[in-house]
């Protein structure tokens, strides 16, 4: 009777790193089938855990507390709350405001790392060290320490309310934050955003028409001062026509605080202050990279027509440069998104704070409110991702790459 002789351990290794790997045939399928099933049974089994305990406690499960009243205030919204509303309401509250103060920081934040990062490449000796310098400073040191460094001791240390710091008796700064005219719609408002809806959407349709006529005619076509009269013209129309767009509330100084107008708070600013120049200083490491991973014959090419040093990093380096800047940079993006949760820490009523922090406080439904807050983060990571790949695949498919 003859014996099947049995592979080598390493032959049996290599068999099943190709199974596990997706090999096809029967043998695959079969891997990948109870490795499914492994994971469905350990899903199970926290599930039916973490509802035994539930249950066990006498808590609560699903998603009906977010019908019920919340029942406390929110420092700043950006939309109409009371305390009367619901956890729903509080849920939205703090999205927005992480929304805005993230949609706010990477815009600061890529604005200035593009700067520190011509700085740290320009001829200029003593401009390149201090943009050196601050990168090497802000990137490391803590976020947590720079938050509270902008919130305690630059913004706590401002004048109180009284002793503000006016701009054309309009605009205040003091250790409150930040008080300006608040705009109130009137009648002309609607035309008045039409207008400008429609004259933005002309002016970024203008230069592909352009091109084509280049193309076609061989005539060129100057675009600013159509562009110009499309943003000036069309809502001065609109004012005309039907009326001013919104009036300003003017804030005045009543007892110890500003009645009146708009008030950005200092927590809101020392936030987006610390993400900005926070990320700021690993953008300009990534866009110094990406300048450099071009050819220096490119400059040379581009002071050779006559360019300026200026004009060939806009026209052509940078350009070429955003392949390899756009990857590093998304990450940048999430990584600011995600760090703005830190907001908790000087009391800014974002998602996690007000969501995450009190709500779970309050209600006690921890699976529900940390799935949903993981969701969220996830969803925002996900569509930021899908943005900046889109991009990416417009910058590459205009350079036919």
């Amino acid at each position: 009777m003859a014996i099947e002789a049995r592979p080598p351990p390493a032959q049996f290794v290599a068999r099943l790193r190709r199974m596990l790997g997706g090999q096809s045939g029967w043998k695959g399928l079969i891997v990948q089938l109870l490795f499914v099933a492994a994971l469905a049974w350990i899903s199970y089994a926290i599930v039916d855990n973490a509802r035994d305990n539930l249950q066990n406690q006498r808590i609560a499960s699903g998603f009906g507390f977010m019908s019920q009243t919340a029942g406390f205030g929110v420092s700043q919204t950006l939309i109409p709350y009371s305390e009367s509303d619901s956890y729903t309401r509080v849920f939205l509250v703090g999205l927005v405001n992480t929304l805005v103060v993230s949609v706010i920081g990477i815009f600061f934040a890529t604005v200035i790392g593009f700067m520190v990062a011509l700085g740290r490449l320009s001829p200029n000796w003593l401009l390149s060290r201090i943009a050196g310098g601050y990168v090497e400073l802000v990137r490391n040191l803590p976020l947590l320490f720079q938050i509270l460094f902008w919130y305690l001791a630059v913004l706590g240390s401002l004048p109180n309310p009284r002793q503000s710091v006016s701009l054309f008796d309009s605009f205040f700064l003091s250790n409150r934050g930040i008080v300006v005219p608040s705009p109130i719609g009137q009648a002309g408002l609607g035309a008045f955003l039409i207008a400008v809806v429609v004259a933005v959407i002309a002016s970024l349709l203008l230069p592909a028409y352009a091109r084509r006529r280049l193309f076609q005619t061989g005539k060129p076509l100057t675009v600013w001062p159509y562009v110009v009269g499309l943003l000036i013209g069309l809502p001065l129309i609109a004012v005309l026509i039907f009326g001013k767009p919104v009036h300003f509330e003017i804030p005045v100084l009543k007892g110890f605080n500003f009645a009146g107008g708009s008030r950005v708070a200092p927590e809101f600013v020392a936030l987006t202050l610390a993400l900005s120049t926070y990320t700021a200083a690993f953008i300009a490491e990534i866009v110094r990279a990406g300048i450099q991973s071009v050819h220096k014959g490119q400059m040379e090419a581009g002071a050779s027509l006559g360019l300026s040093r200026g004009s060939t990093l806009r026209l052509v380096v940078v350009p070429q440069a955003l392949r390899v800047i756009l990857p590093p940079l998304t990450n940048q993006y999430l990584n600011l998104t995600k760090n703005s949760s830190l907001a908790v820490a000087i009391g800014y009523p974002d998602l996690f704070s007000v969501f995450a922090g009190t709500t779970l406080s309050q209600t006690g439904q921890a699976i529900e409110i940390i799935a949903i807050t993981m969701g969220v983060y996830l969803l925002i990571s996900l569509v930021t991702s899908a943005l900046m790949s889109f991009y990416g695949w417009r910058i590459g498919r205009s350079m036919g790459a």
